[in-house]
């Protein structure tokens, strides 16, 4: 059972048509037992940190995913603000995150000479750093995700880094780190390469 984790933020209905395409059902819940028993989660988000965890936090879900992912390693898709929540903290909020990852979500930051509009937003390549499942069966050379995002993922180890991106700076666009996967683009909106991005995922063992 493919677990989309509902604590209201995320565009779940974009995932869910785009998993049926691909041949996948999945179910959104906020269940605690529903997740604990999933076999894979995809932890989307769209909106801000803090509002982020407060709903993880309101709905009892915090230690619930700490469980799944971090115990029982269930393999988990953090998709744009689902990302930046598994970090530690964040410049946009106060409050802690889930802390998986040891990183941090910073605001984009440019050289006077680069005053770039934000948020970033629209398509964008992604520079392959780790031999990771979720860029497999990829033959194009340039593969392009879309984005939409203010702030970015900045981790203390190379090794979680799994693709960056480059807008004004080079910065994180996808991590991994044994079953946490995520990525700063939207797969679901990014057509072919998204798609495949997902049936990777999904094909996890």
């Amino acid at each position: 059972m493919i677990v989309l984790v509902d604590y209201g933020m995320g565009n779940h209905g974009s995932i869910i048509n785009m998993l049926k395409k691909i041949g996948y059902q999945a179910k959104i819940s906020s269940d605690p037992m529903v997740i604990l028993e999933a076999e894979k989660l995809i932890f989307p988000g769209v909106g801000a940190f803090d509002n982020g965890m407060e709903n993880l936090k309101s709905r009892d879900l915090i230690g619930v995913l700490n469980k799944a992912v971090l115990e029982k390693k269930t393999p988990v898709l953090g998709i744009c603000l689902g990302m930046q929540l598994i970090t530690r903290k964040s410049e946009e909020g106060t409050l802690p995150g889930l802390g998986w990852i040891d990183a941090e979500t910073v605001h984009f930051d440019f050289e006077e000479e680069k005053q770039l509009k934000v948020p970033h937003m629209g398509w964008n390549t992604v520079d392959i750093k780790k031999d990771t499942i979720l860029f497999k069966k990829m033959d194009d050379i340039e593969k392009r995700f879309y984005f939409v995002h203010s702030y970015h993922v900045a981790c203390k180890n190379d090794f979680d880094i799994a693709a960056t991106s480059t807008y004004g700076i080079t910065f994180t666009s996808a991590i991994q780190n044994e079953n946490i996967y995520a990525t700063q683009f939207h797969p679901e909106k990014s057509h072919k390469f998204g798609m495949q991005v997902l049936r990777n995922f999904m094909e996890l063992t």
